[in-house]
């Protein structure tokens, strides 16, 4: 839609408020979404919420196999406990509005509610980029320090370091959403999109949005090429411990117990960078959704079975639960 259509949509639903200046303040966003036939729309809706319930399943089973498991009472298992917790409450954020949105007529979200899926997106977001960063540590003093692994990752440490990371994704999301605050929206309300992203809200604004723009851009390089340099560091010193083992045994042993951490890295990464760091202009509006859905979507789902079917202690502890269960039974 058209910059003169959005305005149709805000004067019809009464989406608009009159200012004291005589300017429009929306009160109301259209997410666009998928742009499909209502037939598509319904087979989307029922994939869509297998996979978020797919990703529910699997994340509160990781997290309830680390607190019951006894052999799991360790640092990269309360690591990937947060990991899960952090995929839940980043579902729970875009899945039930993009759900309603496949199957309703009225797309509409509230200023409010379009502000606060947007700043818990890239919050949870952010926090999960350093919290990658954290496991990618913590498995470089695990190989590369041993015998000292047990001094330097302590339960204190443990806790400092998810503290840190909660912290860090809050203080460097909070200015943007702030200054979303301070801007004025008027003409269109239309999002292309199928969440609140924060560029095509804050490009509805009638202010200049350049410095925002580019201060958004500068917090998530920031936090994006710090974490990522701590987890390809951390990996090229794993990587090079590893090549130096003796034992060909030794190598794959060791090597098998930061696979699963890598490939969730990998993903993550790949796909954060594709979305957020490339320039977007050569990009079709379909192909940045594409991407967001592997994002927003599919990461998710995955996490917890490459770390269910790729970890040998995971699969043990899963077995042996339910084992128990069968025999309460």
């Amino acid at each position: 839609m058209d910059m003169e259509n959005g305005g149709c949509i805000a004067a019809r639903t009464g989406l608009a408020l009159q200012n004291q200046n005589g300017t429009t303040q929306l009160t109301e966003f259209v997410l666009i979404g998928f742009q499909v036939p209502q037939s598509v729309g319904n087979l989307l809706f029922v994939v869509f919420l297998a996979v978020f319930l797919l990703t529910l399943a699997g994340n509160v089973t990781i997290i309830t196999l680390v607190c019951l498991a006894q052999q799991l009472q360790t640092s990269i298992y309360f690591f990937l406990c947060n990991l899960s917790l952090l995929e839940i409450l980043f579902v729970l954020t875009i899945a039930p509005k993009m759900l309603v949105n496949l199957v309703a007529s009225n797309k509409t979200i509230s200023f409010l509610g379009c502000a606060a899926q947007c700043y818990f997106y890239f919050f949870l977001g952010t926090t999960e980029f350093i919290l990658i960063a954290v496991m990618s540590f913590d498995r470089y003093i695990a190989i590369c320090h041993p015998l000292c692994y047990a001094i330097i990752v302590n339960g204190h440490v443990c806790t400092m370091l998810i503290l840190g990371c909660w912290i860090g994704g809050f203080l460097s999301t909070i200015g943007p959403i702030v200054l979303f605050f301070q801007l004025t929206f008027c003409g269109s309300n239309v999002i292309e999109h199928f969440f609140c992203d924060y560029a095509p809200m804050i490009k509805l604004s009638c202010n200049d949005i350049q410095f925002i723009l580019a201060l958004v851009s500068i917090l998530s390089s920031v936090v994006l090429l710090s974490s990522l340099a701590v987890t390809v560091i951390s990996y090229f010193c794993i990587i090079t411990t590893i090549v130096r083992m003796n034992s060909s045994k030794g190598r794959l042993k060791t090597f098998s117990t930061c696979a699963s951490h890598l490939t969730v890295a990998s993903i993550f990464y790949g796909s954060a960078i594709f979305m957020y760091s490339l320039p977007s202009q050569g990009r079709s509006l379909t192909v940045q959704k594409a991407v967001a859905v592997l994002t927003a979507v599919v990461t998710p789902l995955l996490n917890p079975f490459i770390y269910t079917l790729r970890n040998e202690k995971v699969k043990e502890a899963l077995r042996d639960c339910l084992k128990r269960q069968t025999l309460n039974l």
